[in-house]
């Protein structure tokens, strides 16, 4: 793999995925991100087995592949670089570690095989549905407040998201409960999210979510499963 890309570009969507990789695991690869270099695109892919984000940002690939490298000592290696600077990345040709270049800086990081990385998007969607991120955002910002935060109570440490009919109108509805309080929030459903099974987004989604809806302009599509 060989590809050249802005360092701006490359920041923002490791700001994006990497926090979600545990600084202490008990599993290496848990550690890593897994970078896809294809077409006009480099993909950043990062999970703790509960949650997996994926970000794709526009890259020059003059050689394309994938591998995993540690994903906060590459995300602390981009951060310090100079703004408007050109990052190379670089695998060697046996894979086992990657090269990241800018300017006279150079780094070396050892790789994790791409066939470690576990993989938790497959699988078929039956419920799909677009909303925009402003909504999807009112919806968490008005309940996450109320998220229980007793582990014990691991049916409580989320937001409950599920379709319900008020007034003969058809609502998308959040709601949180800690025991002691109750917060509630609703849209109108979007097309597509009748029927939809009622959902617990996990508290550390939760949060993640709300870094990433931050743009209103941006639709949002949802994609559920039966079960």
């Amino acid at each position: 793999m060989r590809v050249i890309l802005e360092r701006s570009n490359l920041l923002k969507s490791l700001n994006h995925v990497h926090r979600v990789v545990e600084r202490r695991n008990t599993i290496p690869i848990l550690s890593n991100v897994l970078l896809s270099a294809e077409g006009a695109s480099l993909e950043m892919k990062a999970t703790d087995l509960d949650l997996e984000v994926t970000e794709a940002t526009p890259a020059k690939v003059e050689r394309g592949g994938a591998t995993t490298v540690p994903a906060h000592l590459l995300y602390d290696i981009v951060r310090k670089l100079s703004d408007g600077a050109e990052v190379m990345l670089k695998t060697d040709e046996d894979g086992n570690a990657m090269t990241v270049t800018s300017g006279r800086s150079s780094f070396r990081l050892q790789c994790l095989p791409q066939s470690d990385f576990p993989e938790l998007s497959a699988g078929s969607f039956s419920h799909i549905f677009r909303l925009e991120s402003a909504a999807l955002k009112g919806l968490i910002d008005k309940t996450q407040f109320a998220i229980s935060t007793e582990e014990t109570r691991y049916y409580l440490n989320g937001i409950y998201l599920h379709a319900v009919e008020v007034g003969g109108k058809l609502k998308l509805r959040s709601v949180a409960t800690d025991g002691h309080r109750l917060a509630r929030a609703e849209i109108d459903a979007p097309a597509g999210s009748e029927g939809m099974p009622g959902i617990i987004i996990p508290r550390k989604t939760v949060s993640e979510l709300q870094k990433l809806v931050d743009d209103p302009d941006v639709a949002v599509t949802t994609e559920l499963s039966d079960t």
